[in-house]
Order: C-alpha cells, then structure tokens, then sequence
C-alpha cells in the first residue's frame, strides 16, 4: 500500500486521506494573503522607484548581487530537495533515504538565512539602514518580510521533522509545511530580480 492512502502512515491503516486536507487547504488561503501582502510592497516599491530621481541613490552601499544569486541557488535546491522528500515520504514512509533528504531540506534552508544575515551585517555596516533612504528601507522592509517567512517555515519544518522522528508524521501535514516552503521559495526569484537586479 502506497503511504498516501494509509490514514497515519507506518500503521498500514486503510482510511484514505483527503485530496486536499484541511491543513493544505489552510496554508494555501494562508499563502494568498501573503501574495496580497507582498504584492502591496512590490507596488510601493515599485512606485517609489519610478518616483526617484535615481535607483539605487548613488551614495548608497550596492547590494551584493553575486552572493546572493549563490545564496538564491542554495534556496532553489532546497525546494528541489523538499518535493524529493515528499515523493520518498509518499512512497517509502519513514526510512534513511527520507529522513536525509528532510535534513538536507532543513540544511540548505538555514543556510540560506545564515547567509543572507551575514550579508545584510555587511551592508549594514556599509551605511545602508532603514534609515538611510527609501531604497534602504524599502530593502529591509521587503526582503526582510521574506526572511521571517523562510524562518518561520524553517521552524515549522523542525517540528514536522521531530514527528518524522517519532514515526508519527502524516502524509497532509508534511504537504501543508511543504506548500508554505514552496511559496517561500517560489516568492524569491521574484523578490530578487525586483530588488536586487533593477
């Protein structure tokens, strides 16, 4: 029997989960208001940039562009690694393979927030602040949202992983965590060509 369609996977039971849970179906209303959310800040930012006189003011600290397109690589690898994660989980249950792949998924995610604060203590101590200029504010403002959604997953996906431990971790759970990873994912690309690269 495939782990999908056991009720609580590693007990072989025979009730089958929803296609959509209300877990899943909670995080996706939950991840259209984060859209809402970020859409709004992409529209100020986007505004206010049309607005200036010129972007990114000339005194201001340049965003390290090179680093953060290594440290955006690593995000996207982990999104990778976390829909490989659910496809052995889904198949396989609660074995090796599954388990190295949820702590490769949790590695490269807090790696990616590691590094990114690294970089902003950098440019932080270059003169680019909140209180520096729009485009500084706007930065910390929009990028930041995006870090407190990675961390917030990051924990998130710790406390699925502890259940995976026990054996205890449903198949919907798993999707609802990874859904959100996947928009926070999903989100940066498009944050960084925004912000980074215009």
């Amino acid at each position: 029997m495939r782990y999908a369609e056991a009720g609580i996977h590693g007990e072989g039971g025979s009730v089958r989960e929803p296609a959509l849970s209300n877990s899943v179906l909670g995080v996706i209303v939950f991840i259209m208001a984060e859209m809402m959310f970020f859409l709004g800040l992409i529209s100020a930012f986007m505004i206010s940039k049309a607005n200036a006189v010129e972007w990114p003011p000339l005194d201001q600290p340049r965003l390290p562009i090179g680093a953060t397109a290594f440290n955006s690589v690593v995000l996207l690898a982990s999104g990778l690694t976390m829909y490989l994660t659910g496809r052995v989980f889904q198949n396989e249950g609660f074995g090796a393979k599954s388990k190295r792949l949820f702590l490769l998924t949790l590695g490269l995610g807090t790696f990616f927030v590691l590094f990114q604060g690294f970089e902003w203590v950098r440019i932080l101590s270059q003169g680019l602040t909140l209180q520096s200029s729009t485009y500084g504010a706007f930065f910390y403002l929009i990028i930041g949202a995006h870090a407190l959604h990675a961390i917030g997953s990051i924990v998130a996906q710790v406390r699925l992983f502890l259940k995976f431990r026990k054996g205890t971790l449903r198949l919907q759970s798993f999707r609802a965590g990874q859904a959100f990873w996947y928009f926070v994912v999903g989100l940066w690309p498009i944050l960084y060509v925004l912000v980074y690269l215009n």
